[in-house]
């Protein structure tokens, strides 16, 4: 053998290695996490992958709540975490090939509930507008399906014919959708605070309008808008 190829070689094995020595060194919920399929569907009862994996790294949950990953998933969660294997939780769903959301976009009225429905953001569309749903996107995780006024939305199987849609190139990418779930929880928690701060300003500005007096119906509304301010107060100071 060429010292070159065994040099080659005695670096791909260090590198393995080193991959999985760094692997075992996340914390358990981050390893679980990684084997949980992030279709972010909640069918394990839990808002999302990463809070199950979290009960499940504190024994908190079975390991046989995911219908999305279905056994393969309980054998890897099962060789993970050191507990016995056991058949999928029937209770929590069916397992499922991997699916795709389907906007029947001519009967679509616009009303974004599908949108807010969404846990990776992968419908597009605006109010009073077409809705479609961005195929590589798409966990089919089934959450749109419930607030769909018109029931213009189906889930199909992800099948070679459904894969050569537009918009549909590279298929499903787990980290991707983890990333996508993050970032729209992080986003969801900022809109809520700037809410709560306009809501606050508001309210502060009104305070101030208002003069005070002996009117008892001033006095009262004032008493109400000082209530509605420390609340907006104390729910700012939660979440800063």
């Amino acid at each position: 053998m060429s010292p070159w190829v065994l040099i080659i070689v005695m670096l791909a094995g260090m590198f393995a290695v080193a991959g999985r020595l760094r692997q075992r060194s996340l914390p358990p919920a981050v390893r679980i996490d990684a084997v949980l399929p992030q279709t972010q569907c909640r069918q394990c009862g839990y808002d999302g992958c990463r809070p199950y994996a979290e009960a499940i790294a504190a024994a908190e949950a079975p390991i046989d709540r995911c219908p999305p990953g279905g056994d393969r998933v309980i054998r890897r969660l099962a060789a993970l975490t050191g507990q016995p294997r056991r058949p999928l939780d029937l209770s929590r769903g069916q397992h499922k090939p991997p699916q795709l959301a389907v906007i029947d976009e001519a009967r679509c009225i616009g009303c974004t509930l599908c949108i807010q429905a969404c846990p990776v953001d992968a419908i597009l569309g605006a109010p009073k507008l077409m809705h479609t749903v961005i195929a590589d996107l798409c966990t089919g995780c089934e959450l749109c399906l419930p607030p769909c006024p018109v029931d213009c939305i189906a889930l199909a199987p992800k099948t070679p014919a459904l894969a050569s849609r537009p918009g549909f190139s590279r298929g499903f990418d787990a980290n991707a959708a983890r990333t996508r779930h993050e970032q729209r929880k992080h986003r969801l928690a900022r809109n809520k605070i700037e809410q709560t701060a306009r809501l606050a300003a508001k309210a502060s500005a009104k305070l101030k309008s208002l003069e005070t007096g002996s009117d008892p119906a001033a006095e009262r509304k004032r008493a109400v808008i000082e209530a509605a301010l420390q609340r907006a107060r104390a729910k700012l100071a939660t979440t800063r």
